[in-house]
C-alpha cells in the first residue's frame, strides 16, 4: 500500500537547511510518479520508463548528475525495487536507503540447520556443533540513512520504503547532503562525485569506500541497461572517458583499514579478522587446519556460500574455535572482505573433507530463502575480483566445475547426503557473476552438440518454489538461475527423484532433487520439439528449451560413458586413494561409494582428472599430518545437481563433445 506523501514544509527531521520550497517541489513532482489518483480512482498500471523519469527528476530537483543516481542505484540493486522488501542490512527500494530498525522488526530469517564441521565422518573426536543464532542488536547509526532521507526530503518513510520513485528521491537527497558536507558544489559535471558516492557506501573505511565508489563509477564508464524486477526500462548511457576526483577521499574523514596478512587483489577492500586455531580440551580443536598449499596439494575448487545470518554475528562464529571456519566473508552492504584463514591452510566449511582439502570457502551475507534478502551487485563485483584473484593465483579455471556453490559440493558417504546444505541457493544470479568474472556463459558448440550449458534469462525464468516464509506456501514470484527437471517431456510429468535424499520431490526452497543450475553442463539425452532430456543422477531428466528463449546452449564438452563391459560403474562422494597407498602411520580411509551408478548407454560431462588424495590431519599442530596421494584417478563429474567422483578406470571417453 502506498502512504500519502506529505507536503507541509514543517516536516519534522529535515536536515541540512533544505527550504520549504524545495520540500513542496519534491512532493509535487513525485505525486504523478508515486501513481496518485482521485479517490475512488484506480491507478493504471506505471509505465514502463517511470522509474527512468525517477531518476531524470530526482536529478533535477537535487542538482546530482542523474548518471551518478543511475550508477549509485545500479550498484546498489540494479535498479530493482524488491517489491519493498528489506535487504540483509535492512535496505530498501533501488537506492538501497537502509532502515535497519523497521527490517529488523519484520525478519523471520530461516537457516539451513547443521552439518559435520570438516564433513568428514571417518574422523573423530570432531563432533557435529550447531550453528549459533546471529546477534542481532541495535543496527550501527551508518546504516540508519533511509529517516534522514525522509528528513531531507520531507517524504513519508513508508513512501521511501515503499515506492521506488519517493526512493529514488531519497538517495538524490543524500548523495546532495553529503556533497555539501564535504564542500563541494553540486556540480553538473559526475567526475566531483567522488567523495560524496564513497560517503553514500555507509562506510567507516577509507578502503572499502573507495572499492565501492570505484565500482560506481566502473558504471558509469561502462554504461548498463536492464528490465528491472517490476518491469521498468532502465538504461545509463556510457561514459568512456569519465575521470574522477579520487583526491576528494582524503577529505571524507574515513578511517585507513587494517590490511596486514590479508590475501586480497587491490581492488576490494580487505581486513585480516582471523579465524582462532586453538585447542580446547578432551583433545578436540578448532576452527581450521595448518596446511602448506599449494605445494602439498593443489586448490582446485573455490566454494560459493551465503552466510544465512548478518555481518556481525556471522564474524562472531567464525572466531569461535568450537565452530567451523572459513576462508572470507563478504559484506552485502558494500562488498567489504573479511579473510579468516589463509589459503595454504585447510577451513572446516563444504560439509566434504575431500573438497575442504582441495578448496577455498567464501561466505556472502545473505539468505538463500529470501531473494530480497540481496545479493547485492557490490557484492557480486566484490567477490567477482576475489574469485578472479584466487582463481589466478592457484591456476583454477573460472567455470562451473570448479566454481562451485556450497548446494554444488556432493555428500562424502551415502549417510551424509540429505544433510548437504543447499546456498547460495536458487536466486544467486550465477549468469552475472561468470559475466563478471570475465567468462560470460555462451553457447561453444553449434546446433545438435552432444551437450548443454544451463543458461536461462535470470529475470524471467521463475521457476515456482515453496517454503522460503513458511513451509509449503509458495515464495514470491522472482527471476532464478535453477530449471526444472521432468521425467517426462510435459509439465505435468513427476519431477526427477534423487534416490540418496529419500521421498517424493518437492518444489521446495531447499529440495535439490530435480533443478540443474546456470552454467552446469550435461550431456544431452534426448530432444523433443521444444524440450531437451539431459542425463542427470542416473536417469532421463527433461527441461522445456524453446529456441525462442532457450533454457540451456550448446557446449563443448568430455563426455564420458562406463567401459565396454560394464553394465554401471560406482559414483562417489570424494576422490580418495586406494587402500595400499597409505603408509602405516596413517588410517586408511574407505573410498565408499554413494547410493548411485552411471549407467551403462548413458554419458556424463567429466571436469578435472585428478588423483585419488587424502589429507590426514588428525591433531593439533600439524606434526603428523600427511597428504596422500594414490595410483587411481578419478572423473569429476556434473552427476546432478551436485558434482560426484566415478574412477578413471572405470570409463571411458564417449566423444569429445563436439
Amino acid at each position: 500500500m502506498r502512504r500519502p506523501v506529505p507536503l507541509s514544509p514543517s516536516a519534522p527531521g529535515r536536515g541540512r537547511g533544505r527550504a520549504a520550497p524545495g520540500v513542496l517541489a519534491s512532493a509535487a513532482l513525485l505525486l504523478p510518479l508515486l501513481g496518485a489518483a482521485p479517490s475512488g480512482a484506480v491507478a493504471a498500471p506505471p509505465a514502463p520508463d517511470r522509474l527512468q523519469r525517477a531518476f531524470a527528476d530526482a536529478s533535477a530537483e537535487y542538482g546530482v548528475p542523474s548518471s551518478v543516481l543511475l550508477g549509485v542505484s545500479y550498484l546498489q540493486s540494479r535498479w530493482d525495487g524488491h517489491a519493498g522488501s528489506p535487504s540483509v542490512t535492512g535496505g530498501y527500494g533501488p537506492m538501497h536507503l537502509t532502515d535497519a530498525r523497521t527490517a529488523l522488526a519484520g525478519s523471520s530469517h530461516h537457516g539451513e540447520g547443521t552439518e559435520d564441521p570438516r564433513g568428514d565422518g571417518a574422523r573423530a573426536p570432531l563432533r557435529p556443533r550447531s550453528r549459533p543464532a546471529p546477534e542481532t542488536g541495535p543496527p550501527p547509526a551508518r546504516l540508519t540513512t533511509l529517516p534522514r532521507a525522509a528528513g531531507l526530503t520531507g517524504l513519508d518513510p513508508a513512501a521511501l520504503r515503499e515506492d521506488p520513485a519517493a526512493n529514488v528521491a531519497g538517495g538524490a537527497a543524500l548523495l546532495a547532503a553529503a556533497q555539501r558536507d564535504l564542500g563541494e558544489p553540486l556540480s553538473g559535471d559526475p567526475a566531483d562525485w567522488y567523495g560524496a558516492v564513497a560517503r553514500f557506501s555507509g562506510a567507516d573505511d577509507a578502503a572499502t569506500a573507495a572499492a565501492y565508489a570505484d565500482d560506481v563509477f566502473s558504471v558509469i564508464r561502462e554504461g548498463q541497461e536492464r528490465t528491472t524486477d517490476a518491469g521498468q526500462r532502465v538504461a545509463l548511457a556510457a561514459d568512456p572517458g569519465l575521470a574522477p576526483d579520487r583526491a576528494q577521499l582524503r577529505r571524507t574523514g574515513l578511517r585507513a583499514s587494517a590490511t596486514a596478512g590479508t590475501e586480497c587483489p587491490a581492488s576490494v577492500s580487505c581486513e585480516w579478522i582471523p579465524a582462532p586455531y586453538e585447542e580446547f580440551g578432551d583433545g578436540d580443536y578448532g576452527n581450521h587446519d595448518l596446511g602448506n598449499r599449494p605445494a602439498s596439494q593443489r586448490v582446485r575448487y573455490i566454494v560459493v556460500h551465503d552466510t544465512e545470518g548478518a555481518w556481525d554475528g556471522v564474524l562472531n562464529m567464525v572466531q569461535d574455535p568450537t565452530y567451523v571456519s572459513w576462508n572470507y566473508t563478504l559484506r552485502s552492504t558494500d562488498g567489504h572482505v573479511a579473510q579468516h584463514v589463509k589459503a595454504k591452510d585447510v577451513a572446516w566449511h563444504a560439509g566434504n573433507w575431500y573438497v575442504n582439502a582441495n578448496s577455498i570457502g567464501l561466505e556472502h551475507e545473505g539468505f538463500l530463502a529470501e531473494p530480497d534478502a540481496w545479493y547485492t551487485e557490490a557484492m557480486y563485483r566484490s567477490s567477482a575480483r576475489l574469485v578472479r584473484y584466487l582463481a589466478g593465483k592457484y591456476g583454477i579455471p573460472l567455470d562451473r566445475q570448479h566454481i562451485l556453490g556450497h548446494g554444488n559440493v556432493p555428500g562424502p558417504t551415502t549417510a551424509t547426503v540429505a544433510g548437504m546444505h543447499t546456498d547460495p541457493g536458487p536466486y544467486w544470479d550465477w549468469r552475472h557473476y561468470f559475466e563478471l568474472l570475465g567468462r560470460p556463459l555462451v553457447a561453444t558448440a553449434g546446433p545438435g552438440a552432444g551437450a548443454v550449458t544451463i543458461r536461462p534469462d535470470y529475470s524471467s525464468n521463475r521457476p515456482e518454489y515453496t517454503g522460503c516464509a513458511t513451509r509449503g506456501e509458495p515464495c514470491a514470484p522472482h527471476g532464478s538461475s535453477d530449471v526444472r527437471l521432468y521425467s517426462d517431456h510435459d509439465r505435468n510429468a513427476p519431477l526427477i527423484r534423487d534416490i540418496g535424499l529419500g521421498g517424493a520431490p518437492t518444489t521446495g526452497v531447499n529440495d535439490l532433487s530435480s533443478r540443474v543450475s546456470t552454467g552446469q553442463r550435461f550431456a544431452v539425452a534426448d530432444r523433443w520439439g521444444d524440450w531437451t532430456a539431459i542425463w542427470y543422477l542416473g536417469q532421463k531428466a527433461w527441461f522445456p528449451n524453446p529456441r525462442r528463449q532457450p533454457a540451456a546452449v550448446p557446449a563443448r564438452a568430455l563426455l564420458i560413458t562406463p567401459r565396454e563391459g560394464l553394465e554401471s560403474v560406482p559414483v562417489y562422494g570424494r576422490a580418495y586413494p586406494e587402500r595400499t597407498a597409505y603408509p602405516a602411520e596413517v588410517p586408511v580411509q574407505a573410498v565408499s561409494p554413494l547410493p548411485y551408478t552411471l549407467p551403462k548407454g548413458q554419458t556424463y560431462v567429466a571436469g578435472d582428472k585428478v588423483p585419488g588424495e587424502y589429507y590426514y590431519a588428525a591433531d593439533f599442530g600439524g606434526a603428523s599430518h600427511r597428504v596422500v596421494t594414490g595410483e587411481d584417478l578419478y572423473y569429476e563429474i556434473q552427476y546432478g545437481h551436485r558434482v560426484a567422483y566415478v574412477r578413471a578406470a572405470d570409463v571411458t571417453v564417449a566423444s569429445p563433445g563436439r
